[in-house]
């Protein structure tokens, strides 16, 4: 498993739209090695992964890894709505020499029963048919619409002991501590907030969209919790907290991007793929005032 924070690497486009490889080859590189991460998550809904073609993920993987990053610290998204790509792009993630892949349930049909869900994960695992193959069940049904349910879990994980793990971003604590309660299950939590009483309950870290910004904060909470520091944590956590909500009062990806285009001088980064549209001037001028004078970003 990855131990720390993984980031849902934001994913940058040229003004002609094609993904922007020198952007993202040097965010990536800048999260691990500077930006407190761990890890690295491309194409998860941060990276607007649902607006990247397949031709595209896979091109944008291969140059992240010629690039020098390891694959072993990368799980990138490729949940689809249909088997075989879905197949396809984790396929190609396990034989770069990925950690494992993350993949969204399929999300068009809905009202769909757990022996349905369970059918697909298993017959995924059947195609691509692979010895390190690891899948992270990615558990969003706020966005997907279509959620797995701790029945659902307990049963593929049960069937698939080394290949299952999950990343929950429902935001439901008792929904995470109900995946924590499964023995042996790597859960990532989808966000920061709950994160000290995840890795108190064995997580061994989290994925969160603001690492894309605020990682070395993040990392330096839960370094503190794998060293048993809670009260130390506890107070650093209040500051990631804070920093978190206030991302959530903004459209999280146009915000974050606006701001790298701004800190890094490249206006590269203010681009978004339809149907997303950049964040209002004055809301960013608002969000980085705030970021400044009140949590002393630089």
């Amino acid at each position: 498993m990855i131990k720390g924070l993984i980031a849902p690497v934001l994913t940058p486009f040229n003004d002609d739209m094609s993904v922007a490889h020198d952007l993202f080859i040097a965010h990536s590189k800048w999260l691990l090695a500077e930006g407190g991460c761990s890890g690295l998550a491309p194409f998860g809904t941060t990276g607007e992964a649902l607006s990247v073609g397949i031709e595209e993920r896979i091109v944008a993987l291969e140059a992240l890894i010629k690039s020098g990053i390891d694959p072993a610290a990368m799980i990138p998204g490729t949940g689809l709505t249909n088997l075989p790509d879905t197949a396809r792009l984790t396929r190609h993630a396990v034989e770069q020499g990925c950690l494992g892949a993350m993949i969204l349930p399929p999300f068009y049909f809905k009202g769909v029963s757990d022996d349905g869900i369970y059918n697909y994960y298993k017959e995924l695992i059947r195609m691509v048919d692979h010895p390190d193959l690891r899948i992270y069940l990615y558990h969003i049904p706020q966005v997907a619409n279509v959620g797995l349910s701790i029945d659902l879990v307990k049963r593929l994980y049960a069937d698939f002991p080394e290949v299952v793990g999950i990343k929950d971003s429902s935001g439901d604590w008792d929904n995470t501590a109900a995946l924590l309660d499964i023995d042996g299950l790597i859960v990532y939590p989808g966000a920061e907030l709950p994160v000290i009483e995840a890795i108190r309950r064995g997580a061994p870290g989290c994925i969160s969209a603001t690492a894309n910004l605020n990682g070395v904060g993040i990392d330096e909470v839960i370094q503190l919790c794998h060293k048993g520091e809670y009260a130390a944590a506890e107070e650093k956590h209040s500051k990631v907290k804070a920093i978190r909500l206030l991302f959530q009062d903004y459209a999280p990806i146009p915000s974050q991007k606006a701001l790298l285009a701004r800190w890094s001088g490249d206006a590269r980064w203010s681009n978004l793929r339809s149907p997303l549209i950049p964040a209002a001037s004055d809301s960013i001028d608002a969000l980085e005032k705030k970021l400044t004078e009140q949590h002393g970003f630089q």
